[in-house]
């Protein structure tokens, strides 16, 4: 993958790109043309250590976008064990469509041949993690069984097309329940 090094990685490096993603997520939310030298300012390292851990924008952008994704996956247990089935599906789609509005701010980035292998190679897990959703909600007998994931991906992506704003939200979370209503027994 671009960006990572082969090799033992040490321990403080772990760190640092940690650290470097983490920054580059909170700059690309309020600007997704930031540039890398404002991102190393704002991480209080040299561009030098940023481009050695993410050689190119793309690189960086790419990083962000799997590292978010893969927060996204891993948070699926929590929010299971924080709320009833269905409200975990809902608050666990609702983080996944702030995110994917915030991926959309990343313009053209996200439409090279590199970025479209990263954005494929999510999809199962993100397949995956909707899938537990659903299994849990099936269990306690919110949602009829036999539900299909990627249907119920495919169906949700409506999250990420509504309008900004409080308005956006509120029309997001309407159209959300008209859609749980059809998962219902």
């Amino acid at each position: 993958m671009a960006g990572r090094r082969q090799g033992p990685v040490r321990v403080d490096a772990l760190k640092n790109r940690e650290h470097l993603l983490r920054v580059a997520h909170d700059a690309f939310a309020e600007d997704g043309a930031t540039s890398l030298n404002v991102i190393a300012k704002r991480a209080g390292v040299g561009a030098g250590t940023l481009y050695r851990h993410f050689p190119t924008r793309e690189a960086l952008i790419l990083a962000v976008y799997r590292h978010d994704v893969e927060r996204l996956v891993g948070e699926v247990d929590q929010v299971l064990a924080e709320n009833a089935p269905l409200d975990a599906f809902r608050v666990w789609f609702e983080r996944l469509a702030a995110y994917v509005r915030l991926k959309h701010g990343l313009g053209e980035a996200l439409h090279t041949v590199a970025a479209q292998k990263v954005i494929s190679d999510t999809y199962v897990p993100v397949a995956g993690a909707v899938a537990r959703l659903l299994e849990a909600c099936e269990r306690d007998g919110s949602v009829r069984p036999g539900l299909d994931a990627a249907d119920v991906l495919l169906l949700m992506g409506f999250l990420w097309r509504v309008g900004p704003g409080e308005e956006g939200l509120a029309q997001a979370r309407r159209i959300m329940e008209l859609a749980i209503d059809g998962f219902r027994p």
